[in-house]
């Protein structure tokens, strides 16, 4: 029992840690992603605080940190202008269309959960996984690019000399902190520390490094200071809650939901790899869903996991629920009482320990292992690091799904064989060996010489596998054929599944099957994993 409670009192500690650093890390992330969004700071500060506490709270995978991601701000864009030209100059219609869209995000996530389908997220390849993990790091690597820039008469220009020089010395200042103290003692937050060190540096030398506050103020917000979230019941009385709003913003919803449960459920892979431990696919899906409900009713611009934070919290240590509500506790602090101190904090620092993510975050092995995997893997691999940069995660991991279904079906459509024999009496026996399903109809049927064949024709399952409609469509063209040249033809070893839809569809083909007791067991449709 003593060692049970020194376990958790050495967990706690590290959870309230690995929480406050992610607190300081999510400041200019949601800010950022607001202006992306085109809605105002604390628009993506109060999703980070409500959807971060809900899902930390609720959620499926402890240590997993949520909150306002460019993945669903990019498709915001266009929703808020949209919604904006509907309203008058001035009225930020767009503002409250998107609060709509993203509880109504929020019911279809919630759904997807009831109805289990969050499991559907273990049927991703591994080669999509690395593809994912090394897009994901580049994107992160990008956006803190922008970072680098600072407002001359009115126009964000690329820094140049000694604010350059200085913004690149707290970055790196900032790394090697990060790099060099876990050297030196492993059980302190080495990220906080960093962020701590170099933000008293630039205090006390009075360095003029671009902060949070000038970051707030360089992108058109007033400050990170703001009031407790209140919920925005204005929401429903602007916009109509009509079918033509729910044309308009039904889509939307749609695509920030598969996106928000996409990026959510592959991060909830990626946090279970790192920590040998299974998180629950189903319960992360609801609790995201009630998560962006809330959010939205209390002017949130929603949100879903940031695999950014959650790899700093994972590396600071944050095992369970405790740091991600720590995360999200601490950054409501900031925005009510210590918006002031938080502006000071120079963004090099902050930029300097996503880069460590960075780092942590690319699967370097995917360099050495690409020449010793099949080819088909590597491409997939290679695509879905491509299109997560390009386009987005969901584009880039459905893309990388279809490619492997269909490399996997190529592959087992070329493993049908028909082994042929002859018996005594002159039947002729065509022993089936490897998956029948729609890639294999075409081989299995060019097996068979229906006007060459003799009168009495047996085909036997036993090696082989009816797995879907089309081999059953195949079997009933078959049989029809050699029925229709006059000759006999029996089916043996079939699984009882497959008996009973081939005699539906069509009663006569009973008389076609053979009963064995040695039947397979197998079911003509694969029911998903449980």
């Amino acid at each position: 029992m003593k060692a049970f409670i020194q376990k958790r009192s050495e967990n706690l500690r590290n959870d309230v840690f690995s929480g406050l650093t992610v607190a300081l890390a999510l400041v200019p992330e949601a800010v950022a992603f607001a202006f992306v969004a085109g809605v105002p700071p604390l628009v993506g500060l109060y999703a980070a605080f409500i959807v971060g506490l809900i899902t930390s709270a609720f959620g499926g995978r402890p240590g997993m940190i949520s909150g306002a991601t460019g993945a669903l701000a990019v498709v915001m864009v266009s929703l808020v202008a949209e919604g904006n030209s509907m309203g008058n100059p001035g009225e930020n219609m767009g503002l409250y269309y998107l609060f709509l869209t993203v509880i109504l995000m929020g019911f279809i996530q919630v759904m997807v959960g009831v109805l289990k389908l969050g499991k559907f997220v273990r049927l991703i390849p591994h080669p999509v996984m690395m593809g994912f993990v090394n897009g994901l790091a580049i994107v992160i690597f990008l956006s803190q690019l922008g970072m680098f820039t600072e407002v001359v008469d009115g126009e964000k220009v690329w820094m140049t000399g000694t604010n350059l020089v200085l913004m690149i010395g707290l970055v790196a200042l900032t790394m090697g902190i990060m790099f060099f103290l876990p050297k030196l003692n492993k059980k302190m937050p080495e990220a906080l520390i960093a962020i701590l060190v170099v933000s008293g540096l630039a205090v006390v030398l009075k360095l003029d490094a671009s902060t949070v506050g000038s970051f707030i103020r360089d992108g058109g917000g007033d400050g990170l200071k703001g009031g407790f979230p209140l919920p925005k019941w204005e929401t429903f009385e602007k916009v109509p809650l009509s079918w033509e709003t729910l044309k308009f913003i039904g889509p939307y919803a749609i695509v920030l939901a598969a996106i928000g449960l996409i990026e959510s459920l592959m991060t909830l892979n990626l946090i279970d790899e790192l920590t040998e431990t299974r998180g629950n696919s189903n319960r992360e899906c609801v609790a995201q869903g009630g998560a962006n409900i809330v959010t939205g009713i209390f002017g949130g611009m929603g949100g879903c996991a940031m695999i950014g934070q959650s790899i700093i919290n994972i590396k600071g240590g944050g095992r369970t629920r405790v740091s991600g509500i720590v995360a999200a506790v601490t950054l409501l602090i900031f925005i009510l009482f210590a918006a002031p101190l938080i502006e000071q904090v120079p963004i090099g620092a902050l930029v300097g320990v996503m880069f460590m993510v960075v780092i942590g975050t690319f699967a370097w092995s995917s360099f050495r292992i690409l020449p010793k995997i099949p080819l088909s893997d590597a491409i997939v691999l290679i695509t879905v690091s491509a299109l997560t940069v390009v386009f987005d995660l969901a584009v880039a991991v459905v893309s990388g799904i279809i490619i492997s279904a269909l490399v996997f079906a190529w592959e087992n459509a070329k493993k049908i064989r028909a082994r042929k024999t002859i018996l005594e009496d002159g039947t002729k026996v065509y022993e089936i060996w490897g998956p029948l399903f729609f890639g294999s109809v075409q081989a299995f049927n060019s097996k068979f010489d229906v006007k060459k064949d003799p009168d009495k024709v047996i085909i036997d399952f036993m090696e082989s596998r009816v797995s879907d409609h089309s081999a059953l469509e195949a079997l009933f063209t078959l049989v029809e054929k050699y029925e229709a040249a006059g000759k006999s033809v029996k089916i043996r070893h079939l699984s009882e599944e497959c008996k009973r839809l081939m005699v539906k569809a069509s009663p006569k083909l009973e008389a076609v099957i053979e009963t064995s007791v040695e039947d397979p067991r197998y079911h003509v449709m694969a029911k998903a994993m449980a």
